[in-house]
């Protein structure tokens, strides 16, 4: 029997990691939020394993970074290695905290933080997550969104309808489906077993880097986890059976080389397929994906959540003008614009890693360092920056580093799910106070001075995911910059805050 009509700002379908950051996100701008979830509670199941600081931003910004990182782990790189233990790539991490004001790289559990997720979205009482509830039909009606789904608890079929539907529902999504949309396909498509273990002693030997075991039939990875957990994934072979291949003693033989059956005990074996795959098109009107549900990538830079994560912070402050009519066709189109070149060039340094870790690219190592412009066998991470979108001036679509203020609070949790301007001294006196926008400049915050020196500009106009809408050298440029008409828009908006 079909229920009654149900209305909301924005509908999400998936309450993995990407769904619910963009729940947060919302529900911390007052939106009215549905999200569906299939599941009846914690998929208590190792996925990812990693994350950057620009990811601990957005935990940051939706007030559960401190309970992340008390589960997490800093990490300290990864290292690529020959059959015979020769070192060919070298990518380690920062230890300390770095320009975002965070360590650079962390391992955590997955399980561990969706259940902070899921236990921090519960205090949005403009958020309903409703579990063990399925969607099987989008529409876009034109001046609003219908998704028909079951609660599979009762078997009622119910309507609900929202302004947005977001698609977080993973590499089968229906979302795409509806969206008509195909993929593009790098090139990239293995098998590949995942084994992880509950050590009963600790293992200090195994070392605390990522080791990328690289071979032509056998490529295999090492990877450390909080506490006692740790992970391998051994790459299968084509002529391989997921069951037979995952039998305890097949995996302890594969495993022999570290570690013994009495010294750790397995706590799960899943096969999976790893592709390389972008979405041609991420919305549709009403309708849009992010996530899994956009792109997928191997796993070799530990991206794969990341860039999830990153998907749903440049959307949610777009749907939150749309909702309140301040966004134009040209700024939500910016979502695809922006985020699917950033993406497919994680995705292609990974399937080149790939090359690397399956030695069927003896050049890869070489390539990588290079593009990275470490040389040397060494690596760097890449630079976050976005395709094509709203702003102008040096720099747009880069992402500003989080000084801290004078007081130790940082950056971000001063200017709240909000845009600011940051400018020098001289130009912030000059400019002085700008409705709707919080100014900060190095009388407030020390490091601001140096992140501007470092990209050579005085003054930067942030958008709420912290990346720069604008950047200005003087008082009459950075006027002009705040009078364009896409901007005044924008600023018109009121800011959020952080939840006590």
């Amino acid at each position: 029997m079909l229920d009654t009509r149900q209305k909301f700002d924005v509908i999400i379908i998936g309450f993995g990691p990407s769904g619910a950051a963009l729940a947060h996100l919302l529900g911390l701008s007052g939106l009215s939020v549905l999200v569906l979830e299939r599941d009846g509670g914690i998929y208590n199941v190792p996925r990812a394993v990693h994350f950057d600081d620009e990811v601990m931003r957005v935990f940051q910004t939706i007030g559960v970074a401190d309970a992340v990182a008390a589960e997490a782990r800093v990490n300290v790189g990864m290292r690529f290695v020959d059959p015979d233990g020769n070192l060919l790539l070298d990518w380690s991490r920062p230890q300390d905290i770095g320009q975002h004001g965070w360590h650079a790289s962390y391992r955590f559990h997955q399980p561990t933080l969706e259940a902070v997720l899921n236990d921090e979205i519960l205090k949005y009482s403009n958020v309903k997550l409703r579990r063990r509830c399925e969607a099987f039909l989008v529409e876009d009606r034109g001046d609003e969104a219908l998704v028909r789904y079951e609660d599979m608890a009762t078997g009622q079929i119910i309507e609900a309808w929202g302004a947005q539907v977001v698609g977080c529902d993973g590499a089968r999504s229906l979302l795409r489906r509806f969206i008509g949309s195909g993929m593009e396909d790098h090139g990239f498509h293995e098998r590949w077993l995942v084994v992880d273990v509950l050590l009963n002693s600790d293992r200090p030997d195994l070392g605390d880097h990522s080791i990328q075991y690289c071979h032509p039939q056998r490529s295999m990875t090492y990877a450390r986890q909080p506490g006692n957990r740790r992970r391998w994934e051994i790459r299968l072979l084509p002529d391989e059976q997921d069951y037979s291949i995952g039998r305890p003693d097949r995996i302890w033989t594969l495993l022999s080389r570290w570690i013994k059956p009495d010294e750790a005990e397995i706590e799960r074996v899943a096969a999976y397929s790893f592709h390389s795959l972008v979405a041609e098109r991420w919305r549709r009107g009403r309708l849009w994906i992010a996530g899994d549900a956009a792109h997928q990538t191997p796993p070799f830079m530990g991206q794969g959540m990341c860039a999830g994560i990153r998907d749903v912070a440049n959307l949610a402050w777009k749907l939150v003008l749309a909702i309140g009519g301040k966004a134009d066709d040209e700024l939500l189109d910016s979502y695809q614009s922006e985020r699917k070149p950033n993406v497919t060039k994680y995705i292609t340094t990974a399937v080149g890693l790939g090359g690397l870790i399956n030695a069927s690219d003896p050049g890869a190592a070489l390539r990588m360092a290079q593009a990275s412009g470490e040389g040397g066998g060494r690596m760097k991470s890449l630079v976050s920056e976005l395709g094509p979108g709203p702003g102008a001036g040096p720099h747009r679509g880069r992402i500003f580093g989080q000084p801290s203020l004078r007081d130790g609070v940082r950056m971000d949790d001063a200017v709240g799910y909000a845009m600011a301007l940051v400018a020098d001294a001289e130009l912030a006196r000059e400019i002085g106070s700008v409705p709707g926008l919080q100014v900060i400049s190095p009388r407030e915050a020390p490091g601001i001075e140096e992140e501007l020196s470092r990209l050579g500009i005085r003054a930067a106009l942030l958008r709420p995911d912290r990346y720069i809408l604008a950047t200005a050298n003087s008082g009459p440029e950075l006027n002009a910059v705040l009078a364009t008409p896409a901007i005044a828009a924008l600023l018109s908006s009121r800011p959020a805050r952080i939840k006590e």
